[in-house]
């Protein structure tokens, strides 16, 4: 396939994936329907089909909410929402045409040969030139996607209304965001270089076996190292908060429950929640901006909903899959590159794979086998955030509370309840809005006398809590 035909394809696997990944609004209208606006105190009622109801109740663990006013709707995405989700669209498919492209002309133009030849004169040894081309690498990289990241994560965001930063915070952590990228290019090149130097046909399982510890040793310091250079974590400052979500904790079978409040309305308009870190570092973070507009209870179906995560081992199997996933990968990427190179390797620069002209071939195997393998670990990860909003629900049994948060959440995050099928399978990492906003309304087993998926787990039966807890 000559690049011309190679062009083309790839542009039309990329209209493709806009256009099947268009949102339908009215995707899910047999259970949902449209509200005005949810963000009033107020709660909006709003009649459900019967035929949603009924459904629910042939499913195991689902059954009818006690009256109609107890189901919740995922409102009509604004036209702001809308419009932002189709530019997001399209500058997925820029940076990955842009990350695909830029080691695809390097290779074939021979500049990647040109620029080794660069790291030489600078680098001198063979492990620091292959260590000085990675560095100018990046710095290409850098520069040539630099206007993009200026549009996408500052421009764009504020003209949406939903960032905070200043452009000289924004200017900080792109630098020290830079920085981190040398620090682990660095670590990376050097390491591929001497497993590629002193085992050629082996390299790929030397690295998957050290890619195991390497992933404990990133998810054990991200939260104390790195994450801390982009924002201010604290403990929760409401003591009022902690005091209950230690008692969810307690609940849900976790003795030693760290919650972090993290400053990021210094940045972003948006709200969010995530489970972070390995051992000693694990800890649930809430984001400020999550704490002043969700309720309480909505906080703490939040929380309870990352407690399952923790609860679940969902960063056990992650790691887990992933490790699997990648021993196929850097299998398939020696292959073939070994094959790229034996028969262009006059018109490459280079005869080896230990070259340190190699390396944007290494990475653009890798960044082709990121897009093979990326839908089995994205619907991995939304299985995950399946079960864990089932814990969550389980728990708490606030299915109203849990799917007005999963609104407020839209609403706040300029999002759309519903995607296409091809953006779940290449992007979605979790289930999407309505999908979830249903699943609350209709997932109560304590209610049709069916057990609870993940009882045994909890520390006190949801049988003893006191009506005001429940």
């Amino acid at each position: 396939m000559d690049a011309l035909n190679l062009a083309r394809w790839t542009l039309a696997i990329l209209a493709l994936t806009f256009a099947v990944s268009w949102p339908r609004p009215s995707q899910a209208a047999d259970v949902l329907s449209v509200v005005a606006d949810t963000s009033s105190d107020e709660r909006t009622n709003e009649v459900v089909n019967d035929g949603a109801l009924e459904d629910a109740v042939r499913e195991p663990g689902f059954g009818p909410a006690t009256g109609l006013s107890e189901f919740v709707v995922a409102p009509e995405p604004s036209p702001e929402a809308l419009a932002f989700y189709h530019g997001s669209n399209w500058l997925w498919g820029l940076r990955w045409l842009m990350a695909l492209a830029l080691p695809a002309v390097m290779l074939f133009t021979g500049y990647s040969a040109r620029l080794r030849n660069v790291a030489q004169r600078i680098g001198r040894r063979p492990l620091f030139t292959a260590i000085v081309f990675g560095w100018l690498f990046l710095l290409l990289t850098f520069l040539v996607e630099f206007p993009v990241r200026f549009y996408q994560g500052y421009v764009r965001l504020h003209e949406y209304g939903l960032s905070n930063q200043t452009f000289a915070r924004w200017a900080e952590n792109l630098g020290k965001m830079l920085a981190v990228e040398a620090i682990a290019a660095t670590l990376i090149v050097a390491g591929l270089y001497l497993l590629l130097r002193f085992s050629p046909k082996r390299w790929w399982l030397y690295a998957w076996l050290l890619s195991l510890p390497i992933m404990f040793t990133v998810a054990l310091i991200l939260p104390v190292w790195i994450q801390p250079l982009f924002n201010d974590f604290q403990p929760l400052a409401d003591r009022e908060l902690d005091a209950k979500i230690l008692n969810l904790a307690s609940r849900a079978g976790i003795d030693d429950s760290r919650v972090f409040q993290v400053n990021k309305s210094a940045d972003t308009k948006a709200v969010n929640a995530y489970v972070t870190g390995f051992g000693n570092t694990k800890r649930i973070v809430l984001w400020d901006t999550l704490l002043n507009r969700l309720t309480e209870r909505q906080v703490l179906f939040v929380v309870a909903h990352e407690m399952g995560h923790y609860v679940l081992g969902h960063v056990w199997k992650t790691l887990a899959a992933v490790f699997g996933l990648l021993l196929v990968a850097l299998w398939l990427i020696n292959w073939a590159c070994q094959r790229i190179i034996a028969r262009w390797s006059n018109r490459l620069g280079f005869d080896r794979l230990s070259d340190p002209a190699a390396l944007p071939l290494l990475l653009l195997a890798f960044q082709v086998c990121y897009l093979l393998f990326s839908p089995p670990a994205l619907a991995l990860s939304r299985y995950h955030e399946r079960e864990a909003d089932r814990f969550a629900l389980e728990l708490t049994q606030w299915n109203r509370d849990g799917a007005e948060g999963f609104v407020r959440l839209q609403q706040e995050n300029l999002s759309v309840p519903t995607r296409g099928w091809l953006y779940q399978f290449f992007r979605g990492t979790h289930p999407t809005l309505a999908e979830r906003i249903e699943f609350c309304n209709c997932y109560r087993p304590w209610e049709v006398g069916e057990p609870l998926r993940y009882g045994d787990l909890f520390g006190v039966p949801e049988q003893a809590l006191p009506a005001a807890q429940r």
